[in-house]
């Protein structure tokens, strides 16, 4: 599959006073045409970039195009990653915020475009967003989403992925080059499961950039770990209760994504999860943690066919 390069453009988002959420510039690529009457979103995890989807987008795209329907597909950077601003607040760097933002782009574009039906595609934090953006309504769409993917996660996030985030979130590493980088980030993301060498790098590229100094850092605010290191165990179980809540209000379909070995979704909370609420599809990927990448030929033929149909 030959990838085309999107469009990389910006959208500023207003502040909200009565929310306490501070103005910011949100970047994202654009594929597709930019007046289809049909908008799909993907929106990435926490320390991930919009770019993850470049391959996902394609195959939507080419799916579309065979049906002889058009389609945009949006793949935002969210606030404090790639090229989107950074907050002046660290603890502003919550699903609030990024609910807002995306809602706010999202209207935008439904606005300009007449688009009459919405997909939302989430990754781990980008799915927590859908979750807040289907069921929340402060956060829901113009146009109500009518299919959303959730990918490895859920309204439970165990703890001991919390403190496995906090091993590597946050920690300014510098690299002397680009490859060194590239080779960290397989490290921390071995649980994606198997890549090439080639896959990996186009992953990788995204969330690294270089430094004044020639070095390589991280593209995003490390300061995207302080509400993580602000958790505990209580306030996380607080928080279930919460995301349970806001889980039993979706009613739009639903496709539920489990890597088989995810150590951020149970099997017995995912089985949970089919039984109440949207009542998700249900799929999951054999030698995958957390979390399927969305690369992959069957996580690809899956996601297709739940999006695009009648």
């Amino acid at each position: 599959m030959i990838i085309q390069q999107p469009k990389q453009l910006h959208f500023q988002v207003s502040a909200n006073e009565s929310m306490k959420l501070e103005a910011h510039r949100l970047a994202y690529y654009q594929w597709g045409d930019p007046k289809a009457q049909h908008l799909v979103i993907c929106v990435h995890g926490l320390t991930r970039q919009g770019r993850d989807f470049d391959v996902l987008a394609q195959c939507l795209l080419d799916t579309y195009a065979r049906r002889g329907e058009s389609v945009q597909i949006i793949c935002p950077d969210v606030v404090g990653r790639g090229g989107s601003d950074w907050l002046r607040e660290p603890m502003s760097y919550q699903l609030p915020t990024y609910a807002y933002g995306l809602k706010s782009l999202m209207d935008h574009l439904i606005e300009s475009s007449g688009a009459r039906s919405v997909d939302w595609v989430g990754t781990s934090m980008g799915g927590l967003i859908g979750m807040l953006v289907c069921a929340v309504d402060a956060f829901k769409l113009k146009v109500p989403v009518r299919r959303l993917v959730l990918n490895d996660v859920g309204p439970v996030v165990q703890w001991s992925f919390i403190e496995r985030l906090n091993t590597y979130l946050g920690q300014g590493e510098r690299f002397n080059d680009e490859e060194s980088g590239i080779q960290r980030l397989a490290e921390i993301f071995k649980s994606f499961g198997p890549h090439t060498h080639d896959q990996w790098a186009a992953l990788s590229r995204p969330l690294l950039k270089k430094t004044e100094q020639n070095n390589w850092i991280f593209h995003y605010d490390p300061r995207i770990a302080e509400p993580v290191k602000q958790m505990t165990l209580e306030s996380s179980k607080a928080a279930e209760q919460v995301m349970w809540t806001i889980y039993d209000q979706i009613s739009c379909e639903t496709l539920l994504i489990r890597g088989a070995n995810s150590d951020l979704l149970t099997q017995e909370d995912a089985a949970m999860m089919c039984s109440r609420g949207p009542k998700p599809d249900f799929y999951s990927v054999d030698g995958v943690g957390h979390a399927p990448t969305l690369i992959a030929e069957d996580q690809l033929v899956r996601v297709k066919n739940f999006l695009v149909r009648d």
